[in-house]
């Protein structure tokens, strides 16, 4: 489905990711984790299409995607739920699912879209005339989710849905994600919160300094003594 190959990623001089290459494939949820600055948002934009990589092919089901601008790649079934949830503070939680939904035309494509978000969400509905400013940072997250599902991706961007959260709703939101999963939606998770990450992966990619320093199964890199020293704190 999605493969990067040798990308580099530049901030104008400054170099942030040196000949990343990672894959996902159908059915999968795969994880990027690793420190604060390691790289992870610059590879996950440059899949989305915010960033130009200097080097390197990214590449959709055969298609391109560091030749397309983000919304092409949104069309092309990829959907990002940035860092930092970037939800528009001053529309209704409603009016956020349907900015989600602006690809979709089929009016039955778009309630089945609703179906599902708020089935994984019931807050939402509940929240579904107020602002979205007005809700909880946890809210917030999965109005961000759910407003990337209303796009039906065949593969989501998933960036740093932990942060700034209490653990009991990372807790929630992570089971959410294998939920996602299940349905059929391919994940790509950039994490810093390893541990969880690593439970809910099928495969991870560890990024440290920008580069790739260790990949497989995520369970067995659960029990990965490198891993355990530098991320869980358990070796």
């Amino acid at each position: 489905m999605l493969q990067v190959d040798g990308i580099d990623v530049f901030y104008g001089t400054l170099q942030a990711v040196w000949s990343v290459s990672l894959g996902v494939n159908d059915n999968e949820i795969v994880t990027l984790v690793g420190a604060n600055g390691a790289g992870k948002s610059s590879v996950v934009k440059s899949i989305a299409g915010l960033l130009q990589p200097a080097r390197g092919k990214i590449m959709f089901d055969g298609l391109p995607l560091d030749r397309l601008a983000p919304h092409k790649i949104t069309e092309a079934g990829v959907t990002l739920v940035p860092e930092g949830r970037k939800v528009f503070s001053g529309m209704t939680t409603l009016e956020n699912l349907e900015m989600g939904a602006y690809l979709v035309r089929d009016k039955k494509d778009r309630g089945d879209r609703f179906e599902l978000v708020y089935e994984l969400f019931p807050v939402l509905k509940n929240r579904a005339r107020q602002k979205a400013e007005t809700l909880s940072g946890g809210e917030q997250q999965m109005l961000a989710i759910g407003r990337g599902l209303m796009a039906q991706p065949r593969l989501m961007l998933l960036d740093e849905i932990s942060q700034g959260l209490a653990p009991i709703v990372v807790y929630s939101l992570f089971e959410t994600v294998k939920q996602i999963g299940r349905s059929g939606v391919s994940i790509l998770l950039v994490e810093q919160n390893v541990s969880l990450a690593l439970e809910v992966a099928d495969r991870a990619y560890v990024l440290e300094g920008g580069h790739i320093t260790n990949h497989g199964n995520a369970r067995a890199l659960i029990n990965d003594e490198q891993v355990k020293k530098a991320y869980l704190g358990t070796a």
